[in-house]
């Protein structure tokens, strides 16, 4: 059982984030990597200051239903919340809404890694 740790990420889409800019598709949407990275940003933020010093999350994999596409200039809210820690390993559930509408969830697992050891190994 762990403590229900959670963090909201808002995100505001740009051309940048974009299906047809990022290559991903050919619509002007946002990308599903773009929604990605904002559900990635809030599992990170939301464990950040659960960490030893020298310490960060690094994504293991992901688990991604993109289910309604935003158009450029909607605010996306991303929550993730921790469900789960084993060791290094961190399990989270993360729900994105555009104007209280689900629009993408995800299940997500983060490593804990001592971040010299870690670029040592590159």
């Amino acid at each position: 059982m762990v403590n229900r740790i959670s963090h909201t990420s808002h995100f505001t889409v740009t051309h940048n984030e974009t299906a047809q800019s990022m290559g991903s598709g050919d619509m002007p949407v946002l990308a599903t990597p773009a929604l990605v990275a904002i559900m990635e940003n809030a599992a990170m933020l939301a464990v950040a200051t659960q960490l030893e010093d020298g310490e960060t999350t690094v994504g293991g994999s992901i688990s991604v239903k993109h289910l309604k596409p935003s158009p450029v200039g909607a605010t996306i809210i991303a929550t993730a919340t921790l469900k789960n820690r084993d060791g290094h390993r961190m399990d989270f559930d993360i729900t994105a809404l555009q104007d209280d509408v689900v629009v993408g969830t995800a299940t997500h697992t983060r490593f804990v890694v001592n971040r010299i050891k870690f670029m040592n190994k590159l």
